[in-house]
């Protein structure tokens, strides 16, 4: 009489059911991992405008009336294409042609850009030189914003009472998350 082998059935079934749970893992699990939409690439807008939120006059120069503090704080917005995704948003990097100096209440820098070198001059109409101020400089606006979701994009403009008079040229240039960079936009404000 012939004896019933229960190890070798039991090994068996082991193969039988591992192969039938990788074959249901291949099947119902895999293709859930593929990419839903293979080829697809994210569209992005690349509007970008500035709204100084100032007057302007028949020249196109804005007009920022300074107020009686130190400092004047003022907001330009603007915006950009909107997008869906956080990662998408668009960072915009600002600059301006003047300077001042902390601790300083007598003069200010004005940044005249030259293609050969970056010149600074320091205004003042006062005789006496200041210099424990070197590396303070501060400059009139915020250096970069991030859009909304909405596209919307916000950044501070301060200028100081001494710069009564000036016209501040301020740049903008926003850099899109497809690494598209927009045209510079320029506004030139004059200080009253």
């Amino acid at each position: 009489m012939k004896n019933f082998d229960y190890i070798g059935l039991i090994i068996r079934l082991i193969i039988i059911a591992t192969i039938t749970i990788g074959l249901a893992f291949i099947l119902f699990c895999l293709p859930g991992c593929s990419k839903a939409n293979d080829g697809f690439q994210y569209n992005l807008g690349h509007d970008f405008e500035i709204d100084a939120r100032l007057p302007i006059d028949e020249n196109g120069y804005y007009h920022l009336q300074l107020g009686y503090d130190w400092q004047t704080l003022h907001r330009i917005s603007g915006s950009v294409s909107p997008v869906e995704d956080d990662w998408a948003l668009t960072k915009v990097y600002y600059t301006s042609s003047h300077y001042w100096l902390l601790g300083d209440t007598l003069g200010y820098i004005i940044h005249q850009n030259n293609t050969l070198n970056d010149n600074y001059y320091y205004m003042t109409p006062d005789t006496t030189y200041i210099t424990w101020f070197e590396g303070f400089e501060v400059p009139t606006i915020n250096s970069t914003c991030y859009s909304t979701n909405d596209g919307e994009i916000n950044i501070m403009f301060a200028p100081v009472q001494n710069m009564a008079g000036d016209t501040i040229l301020v740049t903008a240039e926003a850099h899109f998350a497809d690494n598209y960079i927009s045209n510079i936009e320029i506004i030139q404000i004059i200080v009253e």
